[in-house]
């Protein structure tokens, strides 16, 4: 039954082989351009999304800017015409804060409120910043893991406590402790106020801080070991200015929440506005706005909204001056 194939193919058999199998190509050819098609098609729903996600990532970022542009001109526009009518040196220089003078003579001066907000936010850093920096160094570095669980509930119950409920605290059991010890007929000062925002600022401080040296690479400590440091030589020397960037977020947080604080600070640092002083009643910038914004109207509303510009002009000042230092710090290490 074996068929010869000759020189010029005439096999029948071969022939019907080589037809079929032309055939096949010819029907696989279509399918082929199916699947390019559907290919593409999948191609062009990936582009589409990845154009309407990228859309809307620049929306949020831009929603972000407009919000603070949205904040600088309103305070700028309501902050404004109090400082012109005052004058800037004596709104700023000023030092007596009396715009509800039954004389006739309102003084806008917020010298002493400036002295004491930064005096309360450098004496809360100088306090907080060591204590958070270090238990973020145990959480991170020394403890195990069972004992870090717990002290990080702690820590994350500090930041949801509200900050009436600092005030209140510190009015019951700061207040009475400072007016024993010093003996004063009133421990409404910048000392309780002072306290209180230590306090306050340490769930931030060690919450951002133990998150930096998280991040610093296990290589660094384990190359500075095997050169012979201790661990606590490694701990400060190599994980700590490996995450000074993440350390300095943590202390711009914590300034923040100190300089932008009030009702705990109202009901603690006595509202009287006199130049700062550890033991006697002060007025910060923010509980004067939030003390007198009931019930201020004309030039006294005004004046509020300029010392509102004032804080968010110092805020501003000091996260430029961090970036600076920060910045020159890494020109300095190359």
């Amino acid at each position: 039954m074996n068929q010869v194939i000759t020189p010029k193919g005439e096999s029948g058999s071969v022939k019907t082989a080589f037809r079929s199998k032309k055939a096949g190509t010819n029907t696989a050819a279509p399918a082929g351009g199916q699947a390019a098609e559907r290919i593409e098609a999948k191609r062009g729903v990936k582009d589409a999304m990845e154009f309407v996600m990228r859309a809307l990532f620049l929306f949020c970022g831009l929603v972000a800017v407009a919000f603070v542009l949205v904040i600088s001109v309103y305070l700028i526009i309501s902050g404004i015409p109090a400082i012109r009518e005052v004058g800037l040196f004596e709104f700023l220089g000023g030092t007596n804060w009396d715009p509800a003078n039954k004389s006739g003579n309102p003084a806008y001066g917020i010298l002493p409120m400036i002295l004491t907000s930064v005096y309360g936010t450098a004496g809360a850093i100088v306090i907080g910043v060591p204590i958070g920096f270090l238990m973020a160094v145990f959480l991170s570095k020394v403890a195990n893991r069972k004992v870090a669980a717990v002290i990080r509930e702690v820590v994350d119950l500090l930041a949801g406590i509200p900050s009436v409920v600092y005030g209140l605290v510190g009015m019951m059991v700061l207040l009475p402790a400072i007016r024993e010890f010093f003996n004063l007929p009133a421990g409404d000062s910048l000392l309780a106020a002072i306290f209180v925002l230590a306090i306050m600022i340490l769930p931030s401080i060690i919450s951002v801080s133990e998150t930096a040296l998280n991040a610093v690479p296990r290589e660094y400590e384990e190359a500075s070991l095997a050169l012979g440091a201790t661990e606590l030589e490694t701990y400060f020397r190599v994980s700590a200015p490996a995450a000074k960037s993440g350390i300095a977020a943590a202390v711009v947080l914590g300034v923040g929440r100190a300089i932008g604080e009030a009702m705990a600070i109202l009901m603690v640092a006595g509202n009287v506005a006199n130049m700062p002083s550890l033991l006697s009643s002060v007025k910060f910038l923010t509980t004067a706005i939030a003390g007198e914004m009931g019930y201020a109207d004309g030039l006294h509303r005004q004046a509020l909204f300029s010392i509102g510009l004032v804080l968010f002009l110092f805020i501003m000042l000091i996260n430029a001056a961090l970036n600076l230092f920060l910045k020159r710090s890494k020109e300095g290490g190359k």
